[in-house]
C-alpha cells in the first residue's frame, strides 16, 4: 500500500505517491499564474487549483498498479484565505501571502492589541500578511461575499472540504492565521473578539497527523480512481511539513527550503517568544509532531527573484535551453561567473522578508559598472539571497536558536553552485537529500504514522530520509565573502528611507 503527499505551493503544485520507504513511486507537478487584479493584489484562483489537483491526482494515480494510496495529507502555504459556501465552492479567489491590500487591519491591531501581546498570543509578529487581516478586509470591502460565506478556509481545509471530509486545519497552519492561541492550541478568543469574526466561520483545528472526520466523495473515487475507503490526514503549512520531510526532529538542525521564498526553519522543545525573537519578526508556532515548535525566516523572492530574471532577461538562455533539452537554471549555472562579485541585490521585490518584515521596502541592485554583464549579475543573484540568509541565521542565533547543520530541499537544492555558494557565504556544510521532495514526502510521512506504517516519527524518518551530498565551506571564499557580507548589511538600513519614499510614489 501507498501513501500520497500533496503539496500546494504559491506557483505550482505537485502530488507524490511514496511506498513504505520514501521511494516515490509516481509524481505529477503544475505549474500556474498568479492572478494581480490590481496593483499590490495577489491572488490565485482556487478552482484552477482543486482542477489541477484533481488532474494530476488521477495522471499519478493511473501510473501505480497494486499499490493502492491507504492515506494522504495536505502540506501547503500558508496565509491564504478562501471564502466558501456550504458546498464548498469557492466565492472569491484566494488572497494570498504578499498582497498587500490588508494595511489597514495591520494598523488596527497596532492600535487595538499591539504587537508584544499578539506575539504573547499567537506567537506571530504583527505583519500585515495573515489570514485575519484578509477575512476582515473581505467583512469590509466585500459585504456581498460576506454575508455569503460559510467558511473561510486555507488551502488544507479547503481542499479537505472539496475532497468530501470535514474542513479541518492543524495547529501549524492555523497559527499562520494570526487567529490560533498557540500556549491553548485553539482559536483566539481575544484576536476573534477583536476582529469580530465568528469561530464559527473558522475551520476544526486538529494536530497534525490525526485522521480527520469523513469519508472522500464517492464521485471522486470514481474521476480519479482513489479507493473510496482512504484516509484524509491533518498536515501542516509546507516549511513544517518539508522540515519534517527533511528528517529534522532535534533542535540544532534547520531545513533550508529553496522554492519561491527561500527559508529557513529550525525546530525546538518550548515555546520562544524572547523579546528578541519579536524584534527580528520570528514566529514561534507549532510543529507537525507533538510539543515541539519551529520559527522561520524567510526571504520572500528567493527563487522568485530568480524567477524574474529568467522571465525578463533571460531569452538567449531560453533559447538555449529549448535546443538542449536542458533546465533554464541549468544553463544559468553552467554560464555564471566564476568568482565572488561586487554586485549586491537587495531582495525586497515584493517587501522584505525577516528579519525587516517591512512590506514598504523595494530591490535593490548596486555596484554595477561597464563590465559587468549577465554572466555576473546571475552570480549576484545567488550571492545576495545568501547574504540575506546568513543576516537571519546570525539573529537567529541571538535569540537563542542556534544551528549547526543544514539541508537543503527545494527546486533551488538541485542547482550545485548555489549550494557551494551558499556553504562559502555562510561558512557551514550544507547537505542535500536523496528524495528532495522534502514537503510532499512530510505530509505522506503524517499520513503513515496516523494509520499504522510507522510506530513513530522517529521510526518514520529512520526508514525513509537519506543524506546524499555534502557541500563543505572553502574557508578562503569564506574570507572573501565576509568582507561583502558585511557591505550588505548596510544597504537596507542605509537606503531605507530612499526606498520608502519611492514605495509612496506609487
Amino acid at each position: 500500500m501507498s501513501l500520497l503527499g500533496i503539496d500546494i505551493g504559491t506557483t505550482g503544485s505537485k502530488v507524490a505517491i511514496f511506498n513504505k520507504y520514501g521511494d516515490i513511486l509516481s509524481m505529477e507537478y503544475i505549474e500556474y499564474q498568479l492572478i494581480h487584479p490590481t496593483k499590490g493584489w495577489v491572488e490565485l484562483d482556487p478552482d484552477l487549483i482543486w482542477y489541477n489537483i484533481k488532474t494530476i491526482l488521477k495522471k499519478a494515480n493511473q501510473k501505480i498498479k497494486r499499490d493502492k494510496i491507504t492515506a494522504f495529507s495536505i502540506s501547503c502555504q500558508g496565509e491564504a484565505v478562501i471564502p466558501v459556501d456550504r458546498k464548498g465552492n469557492s466565492l472569491y479567489n484566494a488572497i494570498v501571502t504578499f498582497d498587500n491590500r490588508t494595511l489597514p487591519q495591520y494598523k488596527f491591531w497596532q492600535n487595538k492589541i499591539g504587537k508584544k501581546e499578539i506575539f504573547n498570543i499567537t506567537g506571530m509578529p504583527l505583519h500585515p500578511m495573515y489570514s485575519i487581516n484578509k477575512i476582515m478586509w473581505l467583512k469590509h470591502n466585500r459585504k456581498d461575499i460576506f454575508k455569503r460565506t460559510y467558511k473561510f478556509l486555507c488551502f488544507e481545509d479547503y481542499l479537505f472540504m472539496k475532497f468530501g471530509y470535514a474542513p479541518t486545519i492543524d495547529y501549524s497552519l492555523a497559527a499562520r492565521t494570526m487567529a490560533f492561541d498557540i500556549r491553548l492550541k485553539k482559536w483566539s478568543k481575544e484576536i476573534l473578539d477583536a476582529s469580530k469574526i465568528d469561530e464559527e466561520f473558522l475551520a476544526e483545528v486538529k494536530p497534525s497527523g490525526v485522521i480527520i472526520d469523513g469519508t472522500i466523495d464517492r464521485s471522486l473515487t470514481d474521476e480519479i480512481g482513489l479507493e473510496k475507503d482512504i484516509y484524509g490526514v491533518t498536515g501542516g503549512h509546507d516549511q513544517a511539513c518539508g522540515t519534517f520531510g527533511a528528517g529534522i526532529i532535534q533542535e540544532k538542525t534547520a531545513m533550508n527550503a529553496i522554492g519561491t521564498s527561500d527559508v529557513i526553519t529550525p525546530v525546538f522543545e518550548n515555546i520562544n517568544v524572547k523579546n528578541e525573537m519579536l524584534e527580528n519578526n520570528y514566529p514561534c508556532y507549532p510543529y507537525v509532531l507533538k510539543d515541539k515548535y519551529m520559527t522561520i525566516s524567510f526571504n520572500l523572492t528567493g527563487g522568485l527573484l530568480l524567477k524574474w530574471y529568467c522571465d525578463n532577461f533571460c531569452f538567449e538562455e531560453k533559447l538555449l535551453a529549448a535546443e538542449n533539452v536542458k533546465n533554464i537554471y541549468k544553463i544559468i549555472d553552467e554560464n555564471i561567473y566564476n568568482q565572488p562579485v561586487n554586485i549586491f541585490i537587495l531582495p525586497h521585490y515584493v517587501g522584505s522578508g525577516t528579519p525587516y518584515l517591512d512590506p514598504n521596502s523595494k530591490g535593490m541592485m548596486i555596484g554595477m559598472d561597464l563590465e559587468t554583464n549577465k554572466s555576473k549579475i546571475s552570480r549576484a543573484i545567488l550571492e545576495s539571497n545568501v547574504y540575506d540568509l546568513r543576516l537571519n541565521l546570525e539573529n537567529l542565533i541571538l535569540s537563542g536558536i542556534d544551528i549547526d547543520k543544514i539541508i537543503a530541499i527545494g527546486g533551488g537544492s538541485k542547482s550545485s553552485v548555489w549550494l557551494k555558494i551558499r556553504a562559502d557565504i555562510l561558512g557551514k556544510k550544507i547537505i542535500t537529500l536523496k528524495n528532495s521532495e522534502a514537503a510532499s514526502l512530510g505530509a505522506a510521512l503524517l499520513a503513515g504514522i496516523a494509520t499504522g506504517e510507522y510506530r513513530s516519527p522517529e521510526e518514520a524518518v529512520k526508514e525513509v530520509v537519506q543524506e546524499d551530498v555534502v557541500f563543505e565551506p572553502d574557508m578562503d571564499n569564506y574570507k572573501k565573502y565576509n568582507e561583502k557580507y558585511f557591505v550588505y548589511k548596510d544597504i537596507y538600513d542605509t537606503n531605507k528611507e530612499l526606498l520608502h519614499r519611492i514605495a509612496k510614489l506609487d
